[in-house]
């Protein structure tokens, strides 16, 4: 099922209007748009749907346009032609719902040039199966923690990243740790822009303990950029479990600037575009 973007804007209630494809774009100027695909295979997160509002009522609010879908039909060439990102809202296990021709036609666009992929939480759950994706994230799943209080760190070498300018060094706050299967730190293109300090909180939570859970250890990125030599870009953050996580000045600031810098568009630009 696809969900139009002005549905939320005209009903900010629950009421939505059903389509069995998005309608191609009307030209809009210099207004950045960006497709929001919050299909999951794995474990669907109960505030998708929230998470989706949200993500378009700060679209509405930065001068950008964003569009909601589920539907692999969206990601046909001359649909998603028209987006400058497309944001992964905890979507996982992907080659589960999505053909092998749409999963090729989102590599093509994003190859084009100067396109942005951005993943909000479990967006990097259960993706070694579509191996671009899994490359462009940098690492896959292993466990998670609790919802926690936890100390995160700003790395030195990012501290003049938008979507961490202006933080402390240092600052406490609440979320959904994930732990991935690798650190993303070192890698060819790749960028970390805060670590969570697992001696703050307790990393893997009591399902998982069972269950093969790990503890990343002292270098746990929770949120990086990759930005490809041959053009595109990807932003991702451990913020966005749900409503919660998303709801500090933080965290808004932070995603908000990790879409504009995926689409290569820093705030003041967007703003211009209304």
């Amino acid at each position: 099922m696809t969900h139009r973007a002005f549905t939320f804007l005209l009903f900010l209630t629950s009421f939505t209007f059903a389509h069995d494809t998005l309608a191609p774009s009307t030209p809009s100027g210099d207004r950045m748009k960006v497709l929001v695909f919050s299909g999951a295979a794995y474990y669907r997160h109960p505030d998708i749907p929230a998470i989706n509002r949200w993500l378009v009522l700060l679209g509405h609010e930065n001068g950008f346009d964003v569009d909601i879908t589920e539907s692999p039909k969206d990601l046909v060439p001359k649909v998603i032609a028209n987006y400058d990102v497309l944001l992964l809202n905890n979507a996982n296990e992907l080659d589960k719902i999505i053909p092998e021709a749409q999963r090729q036609s989102v590599e093509a666009w994003f190859a084009s040039g100067k396109k942005g992929v951005v993943g909000l939480h479990a967006a990097l759950v259960h993706q070694t199966s579509w191996p671009w994706l899994n490359q462009l994230g940098g690492c896959d799943f292993n466990s998670d923690s609790d919802f926690s209080k936890a100390k995160v760190i700003v790395d030195p070498a990012a501290k003049d990243h938008p979507a961490v300018k202006g933080q402390p060094a240092e600052f406490s706050i609440e979320a959904d740790w994930t732990n991935h299967d690798r650190s993303v730190t070192g890698l060819s293109g790749f960028q970390v822009l805060l670590r969570v300090d697992e001696s703050t909180y307790t990393p893997v939570r009591d399902y998982f303990m069972t269950r093969g859970g790990k503890p990343m250890g002292a270098d746990h990125p929770i949120a990086w950029t990759h930005e490809l030599a041959a053009g595109g870009r990807f932003f991702y953050t451990e913020f966005g479990h749900d409503l919660r996580s998303l709801s500090t000045p933080f965290v808004r600031h932070h995603v908000l600037e990790g879409i504009l810098w995926a689409a290569a568009l820093r705030k003041t630009e967007a703003k211009a575009a209304k």
